[in-house]
């Protein structure tokens, strides 16, 4: 049964030392981890988690230090979250995907004190990145590290550290008294928001509240012991580390991910390795049935998920818009807006996001008045509830939660009368042309409908309307689309002010994107600019 409280006095682990040996206890030499050909079992896990975390302890992390973890998916990351918990450290995953000027930013604003890296991944040089941003750091030292543009940092390991490099031996028993020492309400993680608008935001989650949190997710969709997660988020986000890792954690499950370049080396290891349940970013898979040895595969293991472009026929949906979304964000944890109903939904729920996750109580309020909204008003989403996160890095509870405990989300949702809540977008990506408000999102759901492709749909500055609407598609390779006769079609369902004016076709790798992997809006809008 899901809980609204922390701690429901059902024996669930409430930290992460705990719920690793539990775990352990339960599934030993099973697989935790299959990433391409990196596997990584649940003994492993703690095996290899423990060596390093008594290395974090011989370089004088502790209780309450803020461990960088800058890893792609795999074992390397796994390891590495597992130790920073198992001592009480707060472990804060950098995006791989950061320039050197962001890792800077990143490091300084989280106060990193301790950094574990690899050397590289794919085109980023890492040691290259550090040395870039940070002149006066030296990467050879063995002693503590001092910089007067990183005050915090004191060490950065590219291989896991042994108890003989912090230069003092951890004594007998000394990772079981700081196991010990860890507790529910104790911070786990800070995890950076993608940074859509503004600089990124260190988000703050505690043991317990996050372990209780993915427990109800988990129940909701059903994930436990002998199921198969597979998921393309990075482990860096929310998503990837808290729904997909702590998720696969607290369910006692197998987590499968890939960080082949190719298509074909994706679907190698989804039929190797048999998932039942997909969660992720859709766009990012939408590729592989483009692949030619696609219709050869055996993909009959998934049985449900999000992933709608790699769902066997007969569990896929009629529409992606007729099930139920999710609604999820960095400061709820993930998920806060879900249904456990995975079937079809009728038409008139098309678009639903579900209800409020266990836990989570959720207004919906006018943002110019501040008055609550009724049903099919639209307003900003309100979120409390003991699952939020705790706040922001270096800012006050009263800059992010307001008296009685709710948090501004930014999102502009509806509710119908049965409670089911629709997102309508972001309050900055609303359009306004002519005095009428658009949606983004409700253009973009049409012109998927009708041709299967995904849009980014924004609006741009105009001296007679204010903005116009207007539309860049992700064509793949091969793929014509005829503009005139798509207008004419959205004409047939959307009123005529929502209907873009103005189209580009782009190919993936055309479309501008941020080091987080969010649309580069300025961008964007500079290339309807030339065009």
């Amino acid at each position: 049964m899901t809980s609204a409280a922390v701690d429901a006095g059902d024996g669930l682990p409430l930290t992460i030392p705990a719920l690793l040996r539990a775990r352990v206890a339960s599934r030993g030499d099973s697989v935790l981890l299959a990433c391409d050909d990196d596997l990584l079992t649940w003994a492993d896990a703690e095996r290899r988690s423990a060596a390093l975390a008594r290395g974090l302890l011989a370089a004088g992390a502790g209780k309450g230090t803020h461990v960088g973890i800058l890893h792609p998916n795999g074992s390397a990351f796994v390891v590495a979250w597992l130790a920073a918990a198992r001592i009480g450290a707060v472990s804060v995953p950098l995006s791989t995907f950061s320039t050197a000027a962001e890792l800077r930013v990143l490091l300084r604003n989280a106060d990193v004190a301790l950094l574990l890296s690899a050397t590289s991944y794919r085109s980023h040089d890492y040691v290259a990145a550090l040395r870039e941003t940070v002149p006066d750091l030296d990467l050879g030292a063995a002693t503590p590290v001092f910089t007067e543009s990183l005050p915090v940092l004191r060490h950065v390991f590219f291989a896991e550290p042994g108890e003989s490099d912090g230069g003092r031996p951890v004594e007998p028993g000394g990772l079981a008294a700081a196991e010990a020492a860890v507790c529910p309400g104790d911070r786990l993680t800070i995890v950076h928001t993608s940074g859509s608008s503004g600089a990124p935001k260190g988000v703050i989650h505690t043991h317990g509240a996050l372990i209780r949190h993915l427990d109800n997710l988990n129940q909701l969709r059903r994930y436990a012991p002998g199921e198969v997660l597979f998921s393309n988020s990075p482990f860096f986000w929310i998503g990837g580390l808290a729904y997909s890792l702590l998720g696969t954690l607290v369910a006692g499950g197998r987590l499968v991910c890939s960080n082949s370049p190719h298509a074909a080396g994706v679907l190698d290891v989804l039929e190797r390795e048999r998932p039942t349940l997909v969660n992720g970013f859709a766009q990012s898979v939408a590729h592989l049935p483009h692949d030619p040895s696609f219709a050869g595969r055996d993909l009959s293991s998934i049985r449900r998920g999000n992933l709608f472009p790699i769902l066997p026929d007969d569990v896929r949906p009629k529409s992606p818009d007729l099930r139920h979304a999710m609604l999820g964000m960095t400061e709820t944890g993930s998920v806060c807006l879900v249904s456990d109903d995975e079937s079809d939904q009728p038409e008139h729920r098309r678009g639903s996001f579900g209800r409020p996750a266990p836990g989570f109580d959720a207004l919906v309020v006018d943002p110019d008045t501040g008055s609550t909204c009724g049903p099919h008003e639209p307003g900003e989403l309100h979120l409390r509830g003991p699952f939020l996160m705790e706040g922001y890095y270096g800012r006050e509870r009263h800059e992010v939660f307001d008296a009685e405990g709710w948090y501004r989300t930014g999102d502009l949702v509806v509710v119908d009368d049965d409670g089911f809540f629709y997102f309508q977008g972001r309050r900055g990506d609303m359009i306004k042309t002519s005095g009428a408000n658009v949606s983004p999102r409700e253009v973009e759901a049409a012109i998927h409908e009708l041709t299967g492709l995904a849009a980014h749909v924004i609006g741009i500055a105009d001296a007679g309307r204010g903005q116009l609407v207007v539309a860049a598609l992700r064509v793949p390779a091969g793929r014509v689309v005829d503009v005139d006769a798509l207008r004419e079609k959205l004409a047939g369902r959307l009123s005529a002010y929502k209907v873009p004016r103005r189209f580009l076709l782009l190919g993936d790798d055309a479309v501008p994107v941020l080091s987080s992997g969010k649309l580069d809006r300025p961008a964007l809008e500079a290339l309807f600019d030339a065009g």
